[in-house]
């Protein structure tokens, strides 16, 4: 029952998998169920190292039980344009946020990512992302000023002198840039170890392995970035057949 919650017997399938170090897709293969189940199942409850069925099992279950109804859920409760399905879009976005926090993001930074990439105007204000994700405007402060430290937000002005928190064609790239520089200072204060140590010493050659190492790694990271950089600018060539056009964010 490929679209039902996981069963009891999944779950110990999926802890049996893990353990046997398959990757999702294959443990997902077996129970017939999308890869995006199985990661999101693992990562919510306590990732590949930490997983146990029979804990995840009752996690699931207390969350049922609390839930609230849809209609006073966050992002669900949102508009949704384009004909979209608003249960699958945010069944999406769960998905999203949990390959997010997979990537090393904490759980509010991701949340807040995810809304930011399915927001069609890739832009929201700090109240409108606390209200989209029912959180306190301190939270998203927070996670906003990792997200830009990392390059990943950018912040810019709008005509009510509101700050506004975008993702545009050129984050990511700006992003893998300043990710492939990070190494930069471990790469010179290992140079500097091989002249302490000693350029023949094994301490030394050991040090100075792994600065070419990471600068072959940036090198290379900064070459295809720079090669695929036109792919984030791709417009798509079909229109939506709806022509209607969406409503901005109300902030």
């Amino acid at each position: 029952m490929p679209g039902g919650r996981l069963t009891q017997q999944e779950r110990q399938q999926i802890a049996l998998g893990l353990a046997d170090s398959l990757p999702y897709a294959e443990i997902a293969r077996r129970l017939d169920r999308p890869t995006s189940t199985i990661t999101r199942e693992v990562m919510r409850n306590g990732g590949p190292t930490a997983y146990r069925a029979d804990l995840a099992h009752r996690a699931t279950e207390r969350r049922a039980h609390r839930r609230r109804p849809a209609s006073s859920r966050g992002p669900e409760s949102v508009p949704q344009p384009h004909g979209r399905d608003a249960e699958a879009v945010a069944e999406y976005e769960e998905t999203l946020t949990t390959v997010l926090m997979a990537s090393g993001l904490t759980k509010m930074t991701a949340r807040v990512l995810t809304c930011l990439f399915t927001t069609d105007a890739g832009s929201l204000t700090a109240s409108q992302l606390a209200q989209r994700l029912q959180v306190s405007p301190a939270s998203i402060s927070k996670a906003i000023a990792f997200l830009e430290s990392q390059s990943l937000v950018r912040r810019e002005r709008d005509e009510r002198r509101r700050d506004r928190y975008v993702v545009d064609d050129e984050l990511f790239y700006q992003a893998t840039i300043a990710s492939a520089r990070s190494n930069d200072q471990l790469v010179e204060t290992a140079r500097q170890g091989v002249v302490i140590l000693g350029a023949h010493t094994p301490a030394a050659t050991r040090l100075e392995n792994v600065a070419r190492f990471l600068d072959f790694i940036s090198e290379s990271i900064t070459r295809a970035a720079e090669q695929a950089r036109e792919v984030l600018h791709t417009r798509p060539e079909t229109t939506y057949n709806d022509t209607t056009q969406p409503s901005p964010d109300h902030g």
